[in-house]
């Protein structure tokens, strides 16, 4: 009797965990939701004063970056 009710303790317990994982992976998610624009424009500016233009031509081959991509 007494390990079937540790057992249960411990599936318990992990539920809980599960059910904490699932509420902070959606508050992430709503998190990402709400500021998905402010980060795009962070990170587009970021991206742009690092160098990484877009239409940027690589030298070497002549091709444009987003060529480049697509021929990957």
């Amino acid at each position: 009797m007494k390990q079937q009710s540790m057992k249960r303790k411990q599936g318990q317990a992990m539920v809980e965990y599960i059910i904490i994982v699932v509420v902070v992976a959606i508050a992430a998610l709503l998190i990402f939701g709400v500021f998905s624009d402010t980060l795009k424009q962070k990170l587009g500016g970021a991206v742009e004063q690092l160098g990484g233009d877009s239409g940027a031509v690589d030298e070497a081959t002549g091709q444009e970056s987003v060529e480049f991509l697509q021929d990957l």
